[in-house]
């Protein structure tokens, strides 16, 4: 497995964290909340030059190693937000191997669905292209998958409605009411990633103070999503996340065990947040 699909995975896990403050109402144990629901959401949680910064820790034995950081940021283009996500590792890191990766995603304001989303892969001599245009009126998409944005070749996919990309989703999922979700409880959603529709179903586990390396301690939602197995987990496997229990609804950590060792991101900065961070303790 290589540290891009690592890096890809810690990206998924940020995307789904937010998916603990998701609704407005009471969600019944082990129903799935349609995507559908998520529909024609307005943006009150993010603003222009929100900024946030993840460490990434790879597991070697029983010593974790700082392989890199993903930085999240937001630009208010008119009638777009544009959102980037950059993960890469550090200097330290790459003589043993060398990320640069990059996300992008373009969102319409008035429905917060994505018009475009690009993702561009250099992971030592490996390269990858790909892109997606999304027609959200007619519910199809147009992906270019390639070694290079020239060599990229065009596919056509059907999609659901209301569909997001990795990125978006982070973003626009953070905009839903908190709920009162009980323990146990179970939350879905579709998102549309490497040319396939991707089903997530998520558990609540709870409130819990959390520490946070660096920033402090934190009162935080638990979530455990139901991971399948693959080329990235293992049956059985679990990934858990602790997001903050506030207004921005940001993931705080993630832990997460991969088909080779295990990985976490934890947040390491934060800047230009819409609200106060009210869930950190004094």
């Amino acid at each position: 497995m290589t540290l891009s699909s690592k890096l890809t995975t810690l990206l998924s896990g940020l995307t789904i964290a937010v998916l603990l403050t998701a609704f407005s109402t009471p969600v019944v144990n082990h129903n799935i909340v349609s995507s559908n629901d998520q529909c024609g959401l307005t943006n009150q949680t993010f603003q222009h030059g929100e900024k946030l910064v993840y460490k990434l820790y790879y597991q070697l034995g029983f010593i974790w190693v700082p392989a890199g950081e993903v930085v999240f940021s937001v630009k208010d283009v008119g009638s777009a937000y544009e959102m980037r996500a950059l993960g890469k590792t550090y200097s330290s890191y790459e003589s043993i191997f060398k990320v640069n990766d990059y996300f992008y995603s373009k969102v319409d304001k008035s429905t917060m669905l994505p018009r475009n989303f690009v993702r561009i892969i250099e992971e030592g001599n490996y390269r990858l292209y790909d892109s997606i245009s999304f027609d959200q009126k007619r519910n199809v998409a147009m992906t270019y998958h390639g070694k290079t944005k020239d060599s990229a070749k065009p596919q056509m996919h059907r999609l659901n409605n209301c569909m997001h990309d990795i990125v978006s989703n982070m973003y626009n999922i953070r905009n839903l009411e908190t709920s009162n979700l009980k323990k146990g409880d179970k939350i879905g959603l579709d998102m549309f990633f490497d040319k396939e529709v991707l089903p997530v179903n998520i558990r609540y586990g709870g409130k819990e103070t959390k520490d946070i390396k660096g920033l402090g301690d934190f009162k935080t939602i638990k979530m455990v999503p139901d991971l399948v197995g693959g080329n990235v987990f293992k049956d059985g496997d679990k990934m858990t996340m602790w997001v903050s229990d506030d207004r921005n609804k940001i993931p705080l950590l993630i832990e997460s065990p991969v088909s080779v060792g295990s990985i976490k991101a934890v947040l390491k900065s934060y800047s230009g947040l819409k609200h106060d961070l009210s869930s950190k303790i004094n």
